[in-house]
Formats: structure tokens, C-alpha cells, sequence
């Protein structure tokens, strides 16, 4: 596999538009971070991490509106790619939807939302978009 993130992101992708409840990703650690930020951000209602051979898996509850079965994650997006990494200062830090939605960083202090990597003021390569 080339781009395992973009792989993550597509999974997740499908699944919310066959309107399934728990989608399964195999386990990296920066898979494993940023599900962790999918699920302070409220994006996704529970994930549980299986460690069933030598990767592991991902365990991931999707979100939705009761009432209306909507998803909470409207869009993902990738942004940097193995052929072109998008990099980024603190100062000119992307701004998704106006501050509603949340850039993934991978920083040299870890995996982040673009407004810790803004308080922290580091700069780092813009893994995705989520809306």
C-alpha cells in the first residue's frame, strides 16, 4: 500500500456512505492518533484498538444524528500525498470552514489539530481535512 492514510480516510469514507455503524482500518500509530483526535473532536462515537496478529485493527464507531441519520463527519479530504507533502508554518496554518472543521498535523511534537499546532506555534505536514 502506498498511502496507508489516504487508505484510512477512504475506509471511513465508504463506511459512513453505506451507513454502516463500525468500520475496521488495520492499525498504524498515526492511524491510531488521529482516531484518538476523531474522538475528542466528536467526529466519531467510539474506537477500540485489537491487537489480533502482527498490525492489529481499528475499531472504529461511526456517529450519527438519531433523528435524521446524518453523519457527523461531512467530508474528508487528504491533502498531502507521497508524491507532494504539504508543509506548513504556524503563522500560515490552514483555516478549514472557517474554523469549523479541523486540519490533521503531524508535527515533530506528534499528531495535532491545526489549533494546538497554532498555540504551539510549530508548523508540520497537513495530513487531512475533516468537515
Amino acid at each position: 500500500m502506498t498511502d496507508p492514510i489516504a487508505d484510512y480516510l477512504t475506509r471511513l469514507r465508504n463506511a459512513i456512505k453505506a451507513k454502516h455503524r463500525v468500520v475496521e482500518v488495520p492499525a498504524s500509530n498515526l492511524k491510531k492518533e488521529i482516531t484518538k483526535i476523531l474522538f475528542e473532536k466528536g467526529y466519531i462515537l467510539n474506537f477500540k484498538f485489537v491487537d489480533d496478529g502482527p498490525q492489529g485493527t481499528i475499531k472504529i464507531a461511526l456517529k450519527y444524528d438519531l433523528v435524521n441519520k446524518v453523519n457527523a463527519i461531512k467530508k474528508l479530504e487528504k491533502v498531502s500525498t507521497p508524491g507532494l507533502r504539504r508543509y506548513t508554518g504556524y503563522r500560515d496554518m490552514p483555516r478549514v470552514l472557517n474554523g469549523l472543521g479541523i486540519a490533521v498535523l503531524s508535527t515533530s511534537k506528534g499528531v495535532m489539530t491545526d489549533k494546538e499546532a497554532r498555540e504551539l506555534k510549530i508548523g508540520g505536514e497537513v495530513l487531512c481535512y475533516i468537515y
